[in-house]
């Protein structure tokens, strides 16, 4: 009897321990990423890092697709639901409509977009503070700037890059009132995420009037305002994830919209069985939005720089400094846009 015990006991320990990482398999996540492609080192390479963390920690695998136009959308998501993948992921704000119509189709199936909201039960939607960032780098352009001319690179012409730079524009003048700043968008159309030539044709352009920090929200189009800041030694910045590093010493920060740790905590609460449907806002109090400090840059960053913005972060959590959101009424009182 004793022997019979302890071989059940011992087969319920192996079924058991089989079925934890089946239970975790059960989860098949997906991502469609946005058109910049998954390595733009900026907005989607964010989402990548955050889906190869929870894979590192957990041994789940997932799968993903770039769409090379905007009709992919709907087929890559689609074709995701139909294959059993859940959750599934899409990047940027194009994806709502295409997310509206399959998540429809398939309301067994968790999805999840940043950047936009879809209102289904079966759909978790992340959006950002971005202005609150954007302010706080505005706030240590500012700072470093010796000419009083500052640049923004927009990439697609939409409400939420104009919010990164009114937001940007509003921290640049509560430092300097009487402080320049020239504001130019990419393009309209989904080809603006992916246009370095053209980020840097940009770049620059404000450069020649004088601007000696240029700050970019435009994805892979980033990448050409970077160079071309680090060019004619001016000092760019960087946005979505740390791109500190790509022109050492000429990046005097970059403004960290942490889509990585979204994902990561998507797929880990699906995996748990903790997803979540409706609006998460990340900002500054939430941990969805900052800037970049690192070997890459510290040389550049002051201790005044450092104080001033710690400051500037904490009365913007209490409440105390209100940056204007442009997509609340498309108006930027700090600039004309």
């Amino acid at each position: 009897m004793k022997k019979t015990m302890i071989a059940l006991l011992g087969a319920s320990a192996l079924a058991l321990a089989a079925a934890a990482p089946a239970l975790a398999q059960d989860v098949r996540p997906a991502i469609v990423y946005d058109l910049g492609g998954k390595f733009d080192r900026s907005f989607n390479e964010g989402v990548f890092n955050g889906a190869e963390r929870f894979k590192a920690e957990t041994g789940v695998e997932f799968r993903d697709f770039e769409p090379q136009n905007d009709a992919q959308r709907e087929q890559a998501l689609r074709r995701f639901a139909r294959d059993g993948f859940s959750p599934i992921l899409g990047v940027g704000f194009a994806h709502r409509s295409a997310i509206e119509r399959v998540a429809a189709e398939f309301p067994e199936t968790q999805f999840a977009i940043i950047d936009s909201v879809v209102d289904l039960p079966n759909v978790a939607s992340y959006v950002f503070k971005e202005h609150e960032g954007s302010y706080l780098v505005g706030m240590i352009a500012a700072m470093a700037s010796e000419s009083d001319v500052l640049g923004f690179v927009g990439g697609m012409d939409i409400p939420l890059i104009r919010r990164f730079a009114c937001g940007y524009a509003q921290g640049v003048k509560a430092v300097a009132e009487d402080a320049r700043v020239i504001i130019n968008m990419t393009g309209t159309t989904g080809a603006a995420w992916n246009d370095p030539v053209r980020g840097g044709e940009l770049a620059r352009a404000q450069i020649e009037q004088g601007a000696d920090v240029v700050y970019h929200a435009a994805g892979g189009t980033g990448i050409g305002v970077l160079r071309a800041a680090a060019d004619a030694g001016k000092l760019g910045i960087g946005v979505d994830s740390n791109q500190n590093g790509l022109h050492p010493g000429s990046v005097l920060t970059s403004m960290l919209k942490r889509v990585d740790n979204a994902t990561e905590q998507l797929f880990t609460a699906a995996m748990n069985g903790e997803f979540e449907a409706g609006v998460q806002v990340l900002g500054l109090a939430e941990g969805g939005v900052g800037w970049a400090l690192d070997e890459h840059n510290e040389a550049l960053i002051t201790e005044e720089m450092r104080t001033r913005v710690a400051e500037a972060e904490e009365a913007i959590k209490s409440g105390e400094i209100v940056v204007h959101d442009y997509m609340s009424d498309n108006s930027c009182p700090a600039v004309s846009m």
